[in-house]
């Protein structure tokens, strides 16, 4: 026996028409309502809205068979596998996506149910793209399984170091920050694994000033690197990372970066020796020392020592000037070398030394010329930057040469690779030396010397230093 109960009309608290015979629409709820199954209930005849409900307590490890309406994240990291699809029937929806990101190792396997087609054609589907994602949708016994939506982008967070400041360049998967003036390195981001947040670095100081009248080359600023492992590049013999604390690892915040200046030539020897050493470079904890200036015409020369130090001269009469100590504060690996010592006074003998450079010391003056500067060093941690020397690589932190001297060849001698200057040539009307390379921490050429003193040439400045910083993007 069954039983029927009708009414016109059921309504909420609120007054809403739930049933209503007259019009044939049965509304239930009110706007804003939720309408909810009891546990145990199901429904039918609602259809879907064309998406799938992902099943992200049930990651796919090993082969399975889909259910219909349903999204799986199928790990393919410990072998390939296959999902098994459904029986088809129209509307009948499918998604699955690459949990690791190793589908192109590790295939997943589609497999239609019997002989059901997929895009037409009753055969298996193959997902081998990294990030690979796809949605299929059964249509009919004609074309089966349609693939509505596939994604072979691989939409990530970014795990890696991302900072701004100088100028960016890329080399591979590695960017390059240079500056070649004081500016701030800020880093907005750290990398998720700890190595990929220990930078390679280049800091060099700004080169010392030449002396004058049988004036000595100044010396290169400082030089500091250190190559992180996961930057693939060719390092100077001087990369510093085998010792611990001449590495930097980066935090999410601001780094001041101070690019050191050339310091001035001198214009007159004692008592106006008025040329200067370079000043320092930083970056971080690191500071690389300013190259020491080159000695004048019969002085004591104070501020001689520096990264790299600048030449000697000959004083008093007769005797001899030393170069420069080099690597002053003292660094390991050494940041540079000592200057060439001056030429014992008298016939023959009176030039001044080279300034150091980061890969030689100065050239001692001699009875024909004064000293050649110090070479410098190279590296590729930018190809762009420095001066280009022998081959392809770059160099900077060359010493710079003394002056020639009437005692000997009226030619100058030369600065070292790396951005030295050379010294100044004898000539009537005097000559300044070259300077140093601006942005290789070269130092600036000594003035030449002889008689009558009108032959007197002036020193000229060192180069600007420079900082560069890389590390691993992507």
């Amino acid at each position: 026996m069954t039983s029927t109960i009708k009414v016109n009309n059921i309504q909420n608290q609120c007054g809403a028409n739930i049933i209503n015979e007259n019009s044939n629409t049965i509304t239930l709820g009110a706007s804003g309502d939720t309408i909810a199954l009891a546990s145990g209930a199901s429904q039918t005849g609602f259809g879907r809205t064309g998406t799938v409900d992902w099943q992200t307590g049930s990651i796919k490890t090993a082969t399975f068979t889909a259910v219909n309406g349903e999204g799986y994240f199928a790990n393919t990291s410990g072998g390939a596998f296959t999902m098994n699809l459904p029986a088809g029937s129209a509307g009948a929806i499918v998604s699955v996506v690459d949990y690791t990101n190793t589908f192109q190792t590790n295939n997943l396997t589609i497999s239609p149910n019997g002989t059901e087609k997929i895009g037409g054609i009753a055969v298996d589907a193959i997902l081998s793209t990294e990030g690979q994602s796809v949605t299929l949708v059964y249509i009919d016994g004609t074309e089966g399984w349609k693939n509505v939506q596939d994604s072979t982008s691989n939409v990530t967070g970014n795990p890696f170091l991302v900072a701004t400041g100088g100028t960016i360049t890329t080399c591979g998967n590695d960017k390059i920050h240079t500056f070649t003036g004081s500016s701030t390195f800020t880093v907005s981001q750290v990398a998720t694994c700890a190595a990929n947040n220990v930078v390679s670095y280049l800091v060099v100081a700004g080169g010392g000033g030449g002396g004058a009248s049988h004036g000595a080359g100044g010396g290169a600023g400082g030089y500091r690197e250190v190559k992180s492992p996961v930057t693939p590049y060719t390092a100077s013999p001087l990369d510093g990372y085998p010792s611990a604390p001449n590495r930097v690892t980066v935090t999410a915040t601001a780094f001041p970066i101070t690019v050191g200046g050339g310091g001035t030539g001198a214009v007159n020897p004692n008592p106006n020796d008025s040329n200067t050493k370079g000043s320092n470079s930083i970056f971080s904890t690191i500071i690389s020392a300013g190259g020491g200036k080159g000695s004048s015409e019969s002085t004591t020369n104070s501020e001689g020592a520096g990264g790299s130090g600048g030449g000697g001269t000959y004083s008093p009469n007769p005797g001899t000037n030393a170069g420069g100590a080099g690597n002053t504060p003292p660094t390991t690996p050494a940041q540079g070398n000592n200057g060439g010592q001056g030429g014992t006074y008298g016939p023959g003998a009176a030039a001044a030394g080279g300034g150091g450079g980061a890969n030689a010391v100065g050239v001692a003056g001699s009875p024909s010329a004064g000293g050649a500067g110090g070479a410098g060093i190279s590296t590729a941690i930018n190809p762009a930057t420095g001066e280009t020397g022998p081959g392809p690589a770059q160099y900077y932190a060359g010493g710079a040469a003394a002056g020639a001297t009437n005692y000997g060849a009226p030619s100058p001698s030369s600065g070292g690779v790396g951005g030295g200057g050379d010294g100044s040539p004898l000539s009537a009307t005097p000559t300044p030396a070259n300077a140093g390379v601006d942005n290789t921490g070269g130092g600036g050429g000594g003035g030449a010397g002889g008689a009558p003193s009108t032959y007197n040439g002036k020193g000229s400045n060192g180069g600007s230093g420079i900082v560069i910083i890389r590390y691993k993007f992507q």
